[in-house]
């Protein structure tokens, strides 16, 4: 191939879509779709777009699949899935304009989406975001014909599921057991730097557990903002009130902007040092 038409290729590929960190910003309930994008095993919840069509938006699909259009026309979209081209949001929106062309009974394929429309643009700016979380996977077989073969893959999905429980007092905490051990996941929308430091003066002052034999472990970032993580040995009923009284006191903290002191800086690194990014 010569020189000219090297160049020629290379102009031809497909424009991509900037990265995008905080990718879900603007939607309707953000943290929850981080949630069920990283690390809610199985739930679900139903967007309405512009056209006033309703897409349900699943954290996992069988087979790790885009999207599908039901037998019904229902179109649903998964979360975690392993393409990332840049912008997750312009890739979830491409999926939806994919599954708007497609008979039903189809999957939808992934490519390159390229720059186009982000999922912002396409939904509805009142749409709600309620989320519903399954212990298993049966709702994928719900209005379809039983098979043999469907029954093992959907018996070897539920079994990789850890039980998970969204608290109700609060906002995107979500509670799970893995093995002998339990965490809340608590996926918060505050700015970085604000949230460090309340946490910061909360740990100084002995207030950032959820009572009694719970402790702040550590925390992740994903998608921009941050998921601090509490261990604890108790089921997620009797975290509800906790839950709540930490928020009260979050918020008087978040509302504190004089200088940290010394020892409340020494917490911020401490906790700074336990962070990971998904």
């Amino acid at each position: 191939m010569g020189k000219k038409s090297r160049i020629k290729n290379k102009a031809a590929k497909k424009e991509r879509m900037p990265y995008v960190a905080r990718t879900f910003e603007g939607l309707p309930h953000e943290a929850d779709w981080i949630a069920l994008r990283e690390f809610v095993p199985s739930a679900t919840a139903v967007i309405q777009l512009a056209s006033g069509r309703s897409v349900r938006i699943c954290s996992l699909l069988p087979g790790n699949g885009a999207g599908i259009v039901r037998p019904d026309g229902e179109i649903w979209v998964g979360l975690q899935v392993a393409h990332n081209f840049g912008d997750i949001s312009r890739d979830l929106a491409y999926v939806v304009e994919t599954a708007l062309e497609l008979e039903p009974g189809q999957p939808v394929p992934m490519g390159d989406p390229g720059v186009g429309p982000r999922l912002q643009d396409l939904i509805d700016p009142s749409s709600g975001f309620e989320v519903e979380v399954h212990q298993g996977f049966d709702y994928w077989v719900e209005g379809t014909e039983e098979r043999p073969e469907t029954a093992d893959l959907l018996a070897e999905a539920n079994d990789t599921v850890a039980p998970t429980v969204r608290l109700e007092s609060v906002e995107s905490a979500y509670w799970t057991e893995m093995g002998p051990q339990r965490f809340l996941r608590w996926v918060m929308t505050e700015d970085e730097t604000p949230l460090l430091d309340a946490l910061a003066r909360l740990r100084v002052r002995g207030e950032d557990t959820l009572g009694d034999g719970t402790k702040l472990i550590g925390h992740f970032r994903g998608h921009g903002r941050l998921v601090p993580v509490w261990e604890f040995e108790v089921d997620a009923a009797a975290l509800e009130e906790p839950a709540r009284a930490f928020r009260s006191r979050l918020d008087v903290a978040l509302a504190d902007d004089s200088p940290l002191t010394t020892e409340e800086r020494s917490a911020r690194n401490s906790i700074v040092s336990r962070q990971v990014t998904i």
